[in-house]
């Protein structure tokens, strides 16, 4: 029996075929605008919340953008649970009961866990600098792919000093050449991909939760087909159960026990009650004998 061997499996080539290489691609492609809307949103709202420090709508301003931070902090684990393939829960370093506003504010602070986010939406900017190596090389490289179809054309490929950097392809052997330089630039930049996002992974795990175990895993898996957490009431008990019958019909309906005592004024004539107890010997219908006292 041949066993056919998985085509994500086989060196430089494998990389498209994996699944994993175009959900890190698309998660490089996210990381663009979001880096730089991190970076705007939170430079400006720590600059300025520094600047207006001295008056009180400097610490509001200095509390939003940490309230943000975590917001954006758990969007960013959400998306690397998605794209990356991490199994990360938020970290549970933030009391839930807390007295006061200001302990309610102070609890934010305190958390490591806010100032992790922050480190990751800091690093985020730098990621996404990096994530344009990849992309730029694939619009230059998808292209040359197709030149057999397209020539005579002219590949532009930029500029440098100001200058465009530019190829005419008017024969076949260009051509031919061209496809295999895109095939190079497209393996090329799926590998730099995946050692991106190799990298982000590593910095979601140290930064944005805690790996979860396997039973926590199962138990998240079994909650979600169910529909829902599944709870178990212990609490009912033998005192439920006592009350409930006391208040059933076969409670109230039934017979007493063969030793329990019953007043003979209790008992109606001719009624089967009297017949089967301990003190009767005989049976109603014979008459009873009188002896005159002998």
């Amino acid at each position: 029996m041949v066993s056919l061997r998985s085509p994500s499996t086989l060196p430089v080539v494998g990389v498209l075929a994996d699944g994993r290489t175009y959900r890190h691609l698309l998660y490089l492609l996210l990381a663009i605008p979001l880096g730089f809307v991190y970076s705007m949103l939170f430079s400006f709202g720590f600059m300025f919340g520094l600047v207006f420090s001295a008056v009180l709508v400097g610490f509001v301003i200095l509390l939003a953008t940490l309230i943000g931070a975590r917001i954006a902090a758990g969007f960013e684990r959400w998306l690397a649970n998605r794209l990356l393939g991490t199994d990360l829960d938020r970290y549970d370093d933030v009391p839930a009961d807390t007295d006061g506003a200001v302990a309610g504010v102070r609890k934010y602070v305190d958390a490591a866990s806010t100032w992790r986010g922050v480190g990751f939406l800091s690093l985020k900017f730098f990621v996404t600098v990096v994530a344009f190596v990849p992309l730029v090389a694939l619009a230059n490289g998808l292209p040359l792919l197709l030149a057999p179809l397209r020539y005579p054309y002219v590949a532009n490929f930029g500029e440098s000093n100001g200058e465009p950097v530019t190829w005419a392809i008017d024969t076949l052997p260009e051509a031919l050449l061209a496809v295999l330089l895109g095939v190079v630039g497209v393996l090329v930049a799926l590998h730099v991909t995946n050692f991106v996002a190799y990298v982000c992974r590593q910095m979601a795990t140290a930064l944005l939760g805690e790996p979860r175990t396997d039973e926590e895993a199962s138990a998240a898996e079994s909650a979600a087909d169910d529909g829902g957490p599944v709870t178990v009431d212990d609490s009912s008990g033998s005192d439920d159960s006592s009350g409930s019958d006391d208040e059933s019909p076969a409670a109230e309906s039934a017979p007493p026990e063969p030793d329990e005592f019953i007043p003979a004024d209790a008992v109606e004539p001719g009624s089967g009650d009297d017949t089967g107890s301990a003190g009767d010997t005989g049976s109603a219908d014979e008459p009873v004998r009188d002896d005159g006292g002998s």
